[in-house]
């Protein structure tokens, strides 16, 4: 299978001209940066439904659960004709093989959270509780799919979650070309072990149940709730103390191996790391060449060392 991974992507983050106003928002760092490990399938969701270009801008309008979609000024219905392009859509990006999605974020169609939604009286003021009819749509349908927006990725905390799911989602997706195994999945959580780990210490013990019982399991249900718990857990976002956590963990690996003076820098360089005092990648680093040097088979395959290019720079971030 090729490597590369699949995102959906709002178009008009590609440089796309697309927009209402015959523009794009076209995001430098997803083209470029990302774009070199990532094979993109654009989606605009006006256009694909039949929409000019230009066009009147549009709104969400009324109850945020179930809102309908507007044009601005001329106050004209487009909610059928989205919902039902959208439904057809989605089924067609099955065939895709995605890995996730990329949104545009306040996009009455694509935005994934906080889209403004009006008052159908007209009065009062717009709350930001909504979701994009396309992006609710694609998020129903693909429900384990990594997504996020362009402005959330922003922040690299959340840039670094992202871009560690969709290299997961990228192996778990290899995995299933493969024919499905009791001792397929075991290698893949052993090799993700300490990632879930770093994630989710109570998802990290349920699958840890749920591999122990995979033999008493049918093969399609064990996959299904693999998945769900895999793609679950690596949602929520890592802190320093789960970080820490694994961390130390490593360290046990270790401490027959390494000297006094070796085992003492490592805990000070883990303890300043805990402080907020110094990026993550220092201490990958120094756990990677006890790895390479001691020769740690087992380390060498685990994912959290080595989740994603090194060149994304992703665990630089104090």
């Amino acid at each position: 299978m090729d490597n590369r991974i699949r995102l959906g992507i709002s178009s008009c983050l590609m440089g796309n001209m697309v927009r209402f106003d015959g523009g794009h928002q076209h995001d430098k760092y997803l083209t470029g940066t990302l774009g070199v490990y990532v094979e993109y399938v654009p989606v605009c969701p006006e256009v694909e439904c039949g929409m000019s270009i230009p066009r009147e801008s549009l709104r969400l309008v009324g109850d945020p659960e179930s809102p309908r979609l507007v044009t601005s000024r001329s106050n004209i219905d487009h909610t059928e004709q989205m919902q039902n392009w959208a439904s057809g859509r989605v089924k067609q990006l099955e065939s895709e093989q995605l890995d996730g999605f990329i949104f545009k974020n306040r996009s009455p169609s694509s935005g994934m959270e906080r889209v403004k939604v009006y008052p159908a009286s007209g009065k009062g003021m717009a709350e930001k509780k909504g979701v994009g009819m396309f992006a609710r749509a694609f998020m129903e349908h693909f429900p384990n799919l990594p997504v996020e927006e362009d402005g959330r990725l922003h922040d690299p905390v959340l840039r670094e979650n992202f871009i560690e799911r969709i290299f997961v989602h990228r192996r778990w997706r290899q995995l299933l070309t493969e024919k499905k195994s009791v001792g397929a999945l075991i290698q893949f959580h052993t090799h993700h072990k300490l990632l879930l780990l770093s994630h989710s210490e109570k998802i990290y013990r349920e699958m840890g149940r749920l591999v122990a019982s995979a033999k008493h399991i049918p093969e399609d249900e064990l996959y299904s709730q693999y998945e769900s718990h895999l793609m679950t857990a690596l949602k929520l976002r890592c802190t320093l103390k789960k970080h820490t956590n694994v961390l130390l963990h490593l360290l046990g690996y270790f401490k027959k191996k390494i000297s006094a003076d070796e085992k003492q820098e490592l805990i000070e360089i883990i303890d300043r790391f805990k402080d907020g005092m110094i990026p993550l990648i220092v201490p990958i680093t120094m756990i990677n060449h006890y790895v390479r040097k001691y020769d740690q088979e087992y380390l060498a395959k685990q994912y959290y060392l080595n989740p994603h290019p090194i060149e994304l720079k992703l665990r630089n971030h104090a």
